[in-house]
């Protein structure tokens, strides 16, 4: 009688030979017939994998030993990418990941499975030609450390935080005035909060740069509204970081996984710093949606225009507007621009930056898509074309529902979240042919994937 293998224990290793990367950026293998999801190892590899999670239908492991390294190993972008979070790609070749990025757009397709995914069109990922400081903003938690103020981001799955003054992702700028900031927090004995006693003042830094004119906007998330020594600390930042435009306190009290509160209130200067993306330009306030890689934003937008096809005379719906940037961009090529977004900042923004471009007929409102389309849809409103750009959830099934009422001409869905986009596919092919998907890397070096889906009615 055949004997039962040893049950797989955590600390285990064994020799594992990567098929691909996950959606996630691990190496995937098969021990036992098990999926395993192995950190650090990319296709064609063999490797020696140890355990460090068991589950019923999968396991966790992390690389103990590589035997067979794949071609497109470099070495690692930056020494700290095993230790904080947004580079686990550092160790893939600038071209495996663009491609593995394409792959993400197929593996969800193949796991949703639309009507047509076998014949989808999936371009070539479009990339950068120097794909390193491009991120316009941070929110660094701040902490005290061997008694000093630092800043930076968390190890993987963790709260212990690894202080940084520089990341290879983040503009120079950006973390010379985080580390200003630090210095002046710890130089004027400003109370940093500390998670176990939850007690404290100053929680997060949040800094935010315009590519286009250089200003810098400041914001302090704390755990009260009190901020202690703020006339010294004001003073020191006009007088050290003279670009920064904007000093904001967001005041969110108490142990809590978001970031922002619900209150805020401008300390110093002016409530926005301005943004120039395809020759019109942008204000934006701290709370507000921005794409955080400018460079790649504007041809991920160009991409969505040239799917959008719009015709002069179009009705035009934009949705998830964030502070207008699609629709304003649009609009001398639109009769009307109808816009919405939850967030009251940036659609003050939104119509903050119509009047500043020009632009008389683009119009935006607050409220959630799912509510508002289908409203304006009661009132008459008939777009004849539809741009999309949903956070990482996806469409919600009213707004799905109130778009196969509207049945707009022309329709173009941004997605940050392929998985998400596989899944309204299988909806939105009711009423749609899928031109092409396009992914843009917006963000190099890490597992995180774009694309722009071009449709045709059906």
């Amino acid at each position: 009688m055949p004997t039962s293998p040893e049950p797989i224990a955590l600390g285990q290793r064994f020799p594992l030979t990567i098929k691909r990367l996950d959606i996630n950026g691990r190496g995937i293998g098969y021990f036992r017939r098990k999926i395993t999801f192995v950190t650090g190892a990319l296709p064609q590899e063999v490797v020696i994998a140890e355990v460090t999670a068991i589950h019923d239908r999968y396991l966790e492991a992390k690389v103990h030993r590589i035997k067979q390294p794949s071609p497109d190993r470099v070495p690692p972008l930056d020494p700290r990418a095993d230790t904080v979070g947004g580079l686990e790609l550092a160790h893939l070749a600038y071209p495996a990941q663009l491609a593995f990025k394409r792959d993400v757009v197929a593996q969800s397709l193949a796991k949703y499975k639309p009507a047509g995914w076998q014949h989808y069109r999936l371009d070539a990922t479009i990339g950068m030609a120097d794909p390193l400081h491009y991120r316009n903003k941070a929110q660094f938690p701040v902490r005290m450390i061997d008694g000093h103020v630092q800043a930076g981001l968390y190890k993987p799955n963790s709260h212990e935080l690894v202080p940084l003054t520089d990341f290879p992702t983040q503009r120079p700028l950006t973390m010379r005035v985080i580390t200003t900031l630090c210095g002046l927090l710890e130089r004027l004995n400003v109370p940093i909060y500390d998670e176990k006693t939850n007690s404290g003042i100053v929680k997060t830094l949040v800094v935010r740069e315009s590519f286009a004119t250089g200003e810098v906007q400041v914001t302090f998330v704390t755990n009260s509204a009190k901020l202690p020594h703020k006339s010294g600390l004001l003073a020191g930042i006009a007088e050290q970081l003279p670009m920064v435009k904007t000093v904001m306190q967001n005041i969110n009290p108490g142990r809590t996984s978001l970031i922002w509160g619900n209150q805020s209130q401008l300390l110093a200067g002016q409530p926005y710093i301005t943004e120039r993306l395809l020759g019109k330009e942008f204000q934006v306030s701290p709370q507000a949606f921005l794409q955080l890689n400018p460079t790649q934003t504007e041809i991920l937008y160009q991409t969505a225009l040239e799917a959008l096809a719009l015709q002069p005379g179009d009705t035009l719906c934009d949705a998830y507007a964030g502070i207008g940037t699609l629709g304003i961009t649009l609009a001398d090529q639109a009769k009307l621009v109808r816009g919405m977004d939850i967030t009251p900042e940036a659609v003050a923004d939104a119509n903050a930056n119509a009047k500043l471009n020009g632009v008389t007929n683009a119009h935006y409102e607050v409220g959630k898509a799912e509510e508002l389309l289908p409203k304006w849809l009661q009132q008459g409103f008939a777009p004849d074309a539809m741009i999309v750009d949903p956070p990482r959830t996806g469409l919600d099934k009213a707004f799905l529902q109130a778009l196969h009422e509207a049945r707009p001409k022309r329709f173009v869905y941004i997605s940050c979240n392929p998985s998400t986009l596989a899944r309204d596919l299988v909806v939105l092919a009711r009423d749609w042919r899928v031109d092409w998907i396009r992914s843009v890397d917006m963000f190099p070096y890490t597992a995180r994937c774009e694309a722009v889906t071009a449709f045709s009615r059906r």
